[in-house]
């Protein structure tokens, strides 16, 4: 049976100035066409080529001995080419690219950035994406907490967080509560894994386990208030907000950042400001 969306291996059915048409030797009737210039030298009446099947710009079912990015049933990482009225359409390296529609898109499409997307065929027997990944991926994930991940964004929800896939098939969500910047869909993010709960769903996070992390917290505190002259304008009792805002991190790790530079006594707490100990 010829799949749209596959590699197969298909028989030399017939020959013909244009191209070879290809096919099962158990069904003969029922045939694809490889184009002339993709046939390789020698290959005859018989014989056997491993080919892509897709449907062309005329609705064709049509072979390639290209490889795409993705197969039909994968997940993967493609670049928009170009946005029109029904969608945005992603280069797979073929000749004719791949439309995702505008209603399979989980944020606004841009030309020439990277999405992750998966591939399926639609019910007019055509290659079509979709960045709705959750439904495709593996809820078994081999890994166990404070495993580190590397991932890509696939969907942000308010209130939730933002929505990771990792090694193309696995789903992670790094809460909101631990998103101290900003992640964009199509972004690459690394950081350790939270928790695995029992039905494969993971809590991920961007940053490292909180007695790993405040070394480097306490050294960014540092760094950022030698710059600015040797003070910090306000305390550790500021506003949540401003410290996420300026160093990227909540107020409890803040709090025990300045508590290591204290401890050290590298650093001073006055009245409204950090100062640095001369």
């Amino acid at each position: 049976m010829l799949e749209v969306g596959k590699i197969q291996t298909l028989s030399v059915i017939r020959s013909k100035d244009f191209g070879i048409y290809l096919g099962e030797k158990e069904h003969p009737d029922e045939t694809v066409l490889l184009p002339r210039k993709q046939v390789p030298e020698g290959l005859k009446a018989g014989g056997e080529i491993e080919v892509f099947l897709y449907r062309d710009s005329e609705d064709r079912m049509i072979a390639t001995v290209n490889r795409p990015y993705l197969l039909a049933g994968e997940i993967g990482v493609l670049r928009c080419v170009s946005v029109s009225r029904i969608g945005a359409f992603m280069s797979c390296g073929l000749e004719r690219d791949i439309l995702l529609p505008y209603k399979e898109q989980t944020t606004k499409v841009e030309e020439g950035k990277d999405y992750p997307v998966y591939m399926y065929v639609d019910k007019s027997g055509r290659l079509c994406l979709t960045m709705r990944l959750y439904s495709h991926l593996n809820l078994q994930p081999p890994y166990k907490t404070n495993d580190r991940f590397e991932g890509i964004v696939y969907e942000y929800k308010d209130p939730m967080g933002a929505f990771v896939v990792i090694d193309h098939q696995y789903s992670g969500l790094i809460p909101a509560k631990e998103l101290f910047r900003t992640v964009h869909v199509g972004e690459h993010v690394e950081g350790r894994i939270m928790l695995v709960r029992e039905d494969g769903k993971m809590d991920l996070s961007l940053r490292r386990p909180a007695y790993l992390q405040m070394d480097e917290d306490s050294e960014k505190i540092y760094q950022r208030m030698q710059e600015s002259g040797g003070i910090l304008p306000y305390t550790d009792k500021a506003a949540p907000e401003r410290i996420r805002e300026d160093f990227g991190m909540s107020k409890n790790e803040f709090k025990r950042a300045v508590g290591r530079l204290l401890k050290e006594h590298r650093i001073v707490i006055e009245e409204n400001q950090i100062r640095i100990i001369e």
